[in-house]
């Protein structure tokens, strides 16, 4: 499901920081999965189970980010149809990027995603990104 209409924004906090994916606030939550072109939600009665979505241009790059299952509904193939229904919405862009909790480039490498030798970024909290294994020391 695409729609925003259901989604109870604090429950996907609570899902994001039971992943763990970091603590996001409810509201921010609702501005990036609005201003994204792409966003994929599964349910569980009313509650939020799993996300994701990408930030795209409409031909160029499409960026897959955000994807989360609640721990209790892991290992049912939720993340990877997440990511499938994700990455076909996204096919006609050029190239796909992501960046992948540190352990889990295996699940991704299932898609085609390759490590990139040339990829930087810029974090509000370097150090933290980096304790985390998300940054290299050079």
């Amino acid at each position: 499901m695409e729609s925003l209409e259901r989604v109870n924004w604090e429950d996907l906090a609570a899902l994001y920081r039971a992943a763990p994916l970091g603590d996001k606030k409810a509201a921010d939550l609702e501005l990036v999965f609005s201003s994204s072109m792409f966003r994929c939600f599964a349910f569980e009665s009313d509650s939020v189970v799993a996300a994701g979505r990408v930030l795209a241009d409409g031909r160029d790059c499409a960026y897959l980010c955000d994807v989360a299952v609640l721990p209790s509904h892991q290992g049912r193939g939720l993340g990877k149809e997440v990511i499938s229904r994700l990455l076909e919405r996204s096919k006609s862009h050029s190239k796909i990027f992501l960046y992948a909790v540190p352990g889990k480039e295996p699940l991704y490498r299932k898609f085609g995603f390759k490590r990139m030798t040339t990829a930087m970024a810029i974090f509000e909290d370097q150090a933290a990104a980096q304790a985390r294994g998300y940054l290299s020391e050079d």
